[in-house]
């Protein structure tokens, strides 16, 4: 619904494992090094214990991916095998050629196919997701199959997947043999702060992104404490963001996004294995205090508000931003944190243009009016603007040399920059090539001021230019760079560019898309 809106190729944060994305950061990457590493180098049994949502599936996709050629893989999804189901199982999949049914004989064809293939030097490992809903006795059974070995090597690799629960399990007296023969185990840690920041990012350039990031830190503060680092929850507050972002005709995710994503999604915290909790009302009064301390100035849901474009379809409009109304916010309520003086975009919801009209005369609801439009997502009000989606669309009307409806005060640079491409788009051949370094939602010319700046030191100058357009009815503005005879010369350009000027995907563009 909102891929084009934001110049993506796919959506960015399915909750279906698609190796695609697998994000290496926060010891991911170091975590399926070391399981090839275990699985193809004889290490016994290996363990992968994580929080639900923490990303365990996808790492297990991603291992599948990466094993060797000659190893073959079994993947067991189903946690409830008796422990005469996994041995036919296995079989099957192995394609062993059975005489008979009974347990003996059919593990006794399988360490003897097992024992050929090795002969042939291939190798199989078994990967058991979730394997802490797994019956006692299955796991026994897995522990028998693990002693099947030639005089040197394992014949059988096996990576169990659990929930913490799994360690639990495994610390069981009747467990301990099982718990012996694990040589290896490795934990999936929830993203702390900064990586939630990059792997969002990463999500978003995986997917086709080529702009500056949508997500503001202010809003990225409260997706790590609202999804308490699990990738899963990440995932479905971002989706939700970008709908809302979408339906409000914003390219901006503000914190009221991202609140109104966490009503929408009615999170739980985890369980904490090992410890009770309270019950009864000290339980609910405990969840309530932890929940204001991550949100304490999220608006109920049962306020009412409305954005300047009308939701699209049922499922934006259930996630629709929703300013408190002059009448439920309380005259004490703290104003929100100052942001560096910036102006906010032309695209906000209908209490910016509430604030503008005449309010009455009584001091009370004058200020009640004020704390709502603090409230509304405006980015000159709760953070930095933050810039949309680079865009090769030729229904982008520029306007070089003068400054769109509505627009904020650009910058020196970019005033400068704007006049010199006007001059410069008069005489231009058309069927020149440029190299678009970045595109954006005018309301980010503190941005593209900073942008430019550093461009400057590192480039040519009078190769450095900005126009500026509407696309939609909202104003944007782009940075363009040198002028080359073909595109096959722009792209060559492109990879000598200096990295400051490749930070948003550099592509060629011809100077008549401009024009037109």
């Amino acid at each position: 619904m909102y891929l084009e809106h934001f110049g993506l190729n796919e959506a960015p944060f399915r909750i279906t494992p698609h190796t695609d994305f697998f994000f290496a950061g926060a010891n991911r990457g170091a975590t399926l090094e070391a399981l090839l590493y275990a699985i193809t180098h004889d290490e016994g049994i290996v363990k992968v214990s994580g929080e639900v949502g923490s990303g365990k599936t996808m790492l297990c996709r991603v291992l599948m991916e990466r094993l060797p050629p000659h190893v073959e893989t079994i993947h067991l999804a189903n946690p409830s095998l008796s422990r005469d189901e996994i041995l036919l199982t296995l079989a099957d999949e192995l394609q062993v050629n059975l005489a008979t049914n009974r347990v003996s004989a059919v593990m006794r064809a399988l360490q003897e196919h097992l024992i050929d293939l090795y002969g042939q030097g291939r190798q199989v490992v078994v990967l058991i997701d979730e394997a802490h809903a797994m019956p006692a006795e299955t796991l026994e059974e897995i522990r028998l199959l693990s002693n099947l070995e030639s005089n040197r090597h394992k014949l059988l690799q096996i990576v169990l997947f659990g929930q913490p629960e799994l360690n639990e399990v495994l610390g069981r007296t009747e467990m301990r043999q099982l718990k012996e023969r694990i040589t290896h185990n490795f934990t999936l840690e929830p993203l702390v702060r900064g990586d939630v920041a990059e792997y969002i990012e990463f999500r978003m350039r995986a997917a086709g992104y080529k702009g500056p990031s949508v997500f503001s830190p202010a809003a990225l503060k409260l997706i790590a404490g609202a999804s308490l680092g699990l990738t899963r929850r990440i995932n479905i507050l971002c989706d939700k963001a970008l709908l809302a972002a979408f339906a409000a005709n914003t390219h901006q995710i503000t914190p009221t996004h991202i609140r109104a994503a966490i009503r929408d999604a009615e999170f739980r915290r985890p369980a904490q294995p090992g410890k009770l909790w309270l019950g009864g009302t000290a339980a609910a009064l405990v969840l309530i205090g932890g929940l204001a301390f991550y949100y304490q100035d999220i608006p109920p849901a049962s306020q009412t508000g409305s954005t300047t474009a009308p939701p699209p379809a049922a499922a934006a409009q259930a996630i629709q931003p929703a300013p408190p109304s002059a009448s439920q916010t309380p005259t004490n309520q703290p104003q929100a944190e100052p942001a560096p003086a910036g102006p906010a975009t032309a695209h906000t919801t209908t209490a910016s243009a509430e604030a503008d009209r005449p309010a009455p005369a009584s001091p009370v609801t004058e200020k009640q009016a004020q704390l709502t439009v603090q409230n509304v997502a405006t980015p000159a009000a709760e953070e930095s603007s933050v810039a949309g989606p680079a865009t090769d669309n030729p229904a982008v009307q520029p306007t070089a040399g003068k400054l769109p409806r509505e627009s904020p005060a650009f910058g020196r640079l970019t005033r400068q920059r704007i006049e010199e491409t006007r001059k410069w788009l008069e005489s231009a051949n058309d069927k020149l090539w440029f190299i678009q370094l970045l595109s954006t939602d005018t309301g980010s010319a503190r941005e593209v001021e900073r942008f430019l700046a550093n461009a400057m030191r590192v480039a040519e100058t009078d190769a450095i230019r900005v126009y500026t357009g509407e696309i939609r009815g909202a104003q944007r503005i782009g940075v363009i760079y040198g002028e080359y005879p073909s595109r096959e010369a722009a792209r060559q350009a492109i990879a000598g560019l200096p990295k400051e000027l490749k930070a948003y995907g550099p592509h060629p563009r011809q100077v008549i898309r401009l024009k037109n």
